[in-house]
């Protein structure tokens, strides 16, 4: 009986397809191309699923993606890329959608949000360029910079042209860069110099956690979404757990945000991550009726409805005592936020060259942020809390 059994199973062995006999892939490669393509193989067992993220989508299919991504706010149409499992055929039926091969070697990362995510996911040792690093807050990029192992190419938030002699000597596989609105050339400079490019939008994502989920955009390119949907879960279970603790209060108190910049103060409208941040921290904003994100408003609008707010958070990123806040205007004494001694900036981790890594860190992990918030509004709920991104604003000395 048992000699039958074999019998039979090694005739089975014989009539099984390629497919079948093959070994099923139980795992991205997140370090290896395909040596022997099979059609009929799901190169991508680990897939993103986006759920608070409103800019990108992707669409798997057996050994290719279809990522498409709103590429600055009010865009006609998706950005579209092919992302191809390397050592698989192109697909057909994409002509003129950008195809690039996955997992990439060497990235060149344009934006500070990106690199809370490549450190999440054990990926700096692909970071090869970076725009400048003046504004990051990463320790371990900061010393590949250093080293040599990672080069500043300019543009993005340096302000300044592309260096394409020292792109192209980094030898990238791929540049991930932003455009803020239609007509910039970012990407279309770098396509044609023959560098692989797509945009991110993460910036454009109107929710903590909506931004924070682009973490899965930038796993599409190295096939580490397993990472990064662990990574992100994390952030979601600790957000919502902050966010229960304040759900049912009745007392809330009072808070303005932001500041005017040559006399034009950008108030965070009810749509911005801002105002949501404030009510999930059990805070009243006292905008967050106005539409959008933000809204431009004289100073005499903020202090007739924002003087008696018991806080003032964001205040000025570049403000470091009360003295310097009362130095650009002494109007400021008037908000009751001054008096209580209840304002405080965002800026506790700023760089001397402004770099702030509340858009770095806590775009990433807006959980940081909100727990912040939490402790500067609601001190007994969170006693023993160390602030991570703010301080109070005090007098100098």
């Amino acid at each position: 009986m048992f000699r039958a059994i074999l019998v039979v199973i090694f005739f089975a062995a014989l009539i099984l397809s390629p497919a079948q006999a093959q070994e099923a892939v139980e795992a991205n490669l997140t370090d290896a191309c395909v040596e022997t393509f099979d059609a009929s193989v799901d190169y991508f067992p680990d897939k993103a699923t986006v759920e608070y993220a409103a800019n990108f989508q992707v669409e798997y299919f057996n050994h290719y993606k279809v990522v498409s991504v709103v590429p600055w706010p009010g865009a006609e149409a998706p950005a579209t890329y092919i992302l191809l499992q390397c050592g698989a055929p192109a697909p057909e039926g994409f002509e003129g959608v950008p195809v690039i091969e996955v997992p990439v070697g060497r990235f060149v990362g344009m934006t500070t949000s990106i690199l809370p995510h490549l450190t999440d996911q054990g990926l700096l040792d692909r970071l090869v360029g970076v725009d400048t690093a003046l504004f990051t807050s990463n320790e371990a990029v900061l010393e590949r910079v250093a080293s040599g192992d990672i080069v500043e190419i300019g543009g993005g938030g340096s302000g300044g042209e592309i260096n394409f002699e020292i792109l192209l000597s980094a030898e990238p596989d791929l540049v991930m860069a932003q455009e803020f609105f239609a007509g910039e050339t970012t990407v279309a400079q770098l396509t044609e110099t023959g560098v692989p490019a797509v945009l991110n939008a993460d910036y454009a994502d109107t929710t903590p956690l909506g931004q924070a989920e682009w973490g899965k955009f930038v796993a599409l390119f190295f096939n580490t979404e397993a990472q990064a949907a662990a990574t992100f879960d994390g952030v979601v279970e600790r957000y919502d757990a902050l966010k229960a603790l304040t759900a049912e209060l009745e007392a809330r108190p009072t808070t303005i945000a932001a500041g005017p910049y040559a006399g034009t103060w950008y108030m965070p409208g009810g749509d911005s991550t801002v105002a949501q941040l404030l009510a999930d921290a059990g805070a009243d904003f006292l905008f967050a009726d106005m539409p959008g994100t933000s809204n431009p408003l004289d100073f005499e609008v903020v202090l007739e409805q924002g003087a008696d707010a018991a806080f003032w958070v964001n205040a000025n990123m570049f403000w470091a005592t009360t003295d310097a806040m009362l130095a650009d205007d002494p109007r400021f004494a008037s908000f009751q936020a001054y008096e209580n001694g209840s304002i405080w900036n965002n800026n506790r981790r700023m760089n001397v060259n402004g770099g702030s890594d509340y858009f770095e860190t806590g775009a990433a992990h807006p959980d940081l942020i909100l727990a912040d918030l939490i402790a500067i509004f609601h001190p007994d709920l969170l006693p023993d809390h160390e602030f991570t991104f703010y301080q109070r604003l005090e007098p100098a000395g």
